[in-house]
Formats: structure tokens, sequence, C-alpha cells
């Protein structure tokens, strides 16, 4: 599986940039008014179990919200926010969440030794996959290939994910690659390697 991943993440990185959808920002501004409760005005939400938006690419954003949608990710929250969302409105809400800057946050002490190894190096007993191989060494992702920004993100939120992938309550995840890794990750190194990215920028 360690092997697939770093394929995919290779093919994904060398595929041409292609045209994805432009949607207008201001018109995402103002529709993301709603928003704002949870995720922040910008997109920066203050509660740490509320993920970002802010700076996330635009794909992501609109392939959550058609999933929301579409119920392949459940959440009894985000449900009645996107039942009235039109293909426009999604366009847009990305287009401006992807516009504004993202705060970082501060990795535990304690935490950044494994969380670093993790990283960076993934963990060759089990096969886990370094998370650097897709998401990058400053947890940019890739818009051409199609990997989420997660550096920066609330260390809760990541925490929340990760583990939402791994009991597979979460399966909205590509090939179900992140349920796969998630899957061999330990909850003690699932909170270290959340903490560390949440520092990354």
């Amino acid at each position: 599986m360690k092997f697939n991943v770093l394929v995919v993440c290779f093919l994904g990185l060398s595929f041409s940039l292609v045209a994805f959808a432009e949607g207008d920002i201001e018109a995402g501004r103002a529709k993301a008014a709603v928003c704002a409760g949870c995720h922040g005005q910008n997109g920066n939400s203050a509660n740490p179990v509320w993920p970002k938006l802010a700076g996330q690419h635009a794909f992501y954003i609109e392939k959550e919200l058609h999933d929301f949608q579409n119920k392949k990710r459940v959440d009894a929250t985000m449900a009645p926010m996107v039942m009235g969302l039109s293909d426009v409105d999604i366009e847009n809400l990305a287009a401006f969440f992807a516009s504004v800057p993202s705060t970082v946050e501060a990795a535990s002490a304690d935490k950044i030794k494994l969380g670093e190894k993790l990283y960076r190096a993934g963990k060759m007993d089990n096969g886990l996959p370094a998370c650097i191989a897709c998401h990058g060494p400053n947890g940019a992702g890739s818009a051409p290939a199609r990997f989420p920004r997660i550096g920066g993100q609330h260390a809760a939120y990541l925490t929340k994910a990760l583990k939402d992938f791994k009991s597979e309550s979460r399966n909205n995840d590509h090939q179900a690659m992140m349920r796969d890794i998630a899957g061999r990750m330990s909850n003690q190194e699932i909170e270290a390697v959340s903490s560390y990215i949440s520092g990354l920028h």
C-alpha cells in the first residue's frame, strides 16, 4: 500500500494543471457570512474542533461540500447548511476561502519529535507512508494532484478527521487512501502527527 500511495502522489504531482472552475470571490465572501459562526469571518475558526477553511484549495472545498450534499460525508451540523447551495454558490464559496490567508497553530513541544518523524518518514515496520509524500514539506498539499492543504490546521480537527478515517465513520476519501493510512496509526501517533501538522506553514 505504501508503494501505491507514493505512486499516486507522484503521478498526481506530475499532472499538468487542469482548468478548474473559477468562482466569484466577492459573491463567495457574501455567501460565506452564514459560515462565519463556526468557521470564522475569514475562514479561520476559533473553535479547534471546527476546521479552518482559509487558504484551502478550492477543489477540496467544492468536493467536500458536494459530498455533504450527496451524503457521502455525514455531519449533522453541515447537512442543513449545504442543502440550499447551488453549484455556483459552492464554486463562489470555494474561491473566497481559497483566496484568504490561513493562520498557523503551534505544535505541542512533547509531540513534535514523533509527529515530525511520522510526517517526514512514515513508519517502515507497518508500511505507513510519509505524509510529506502527498501533502508536501509545509503541508500545502497540491491543487493539480488534488491533495488538500493541511498545514496550520487545528490539531484537534486533524485528530478527529484521522480517527474518523481510522474507524471508517468517514469514508469519502479517494480509493480509501486515508482510511488505510489512519488504520496503520495508533491514537498516540495520530495525535502527535496532528499536532506537528498544525504548526506547519
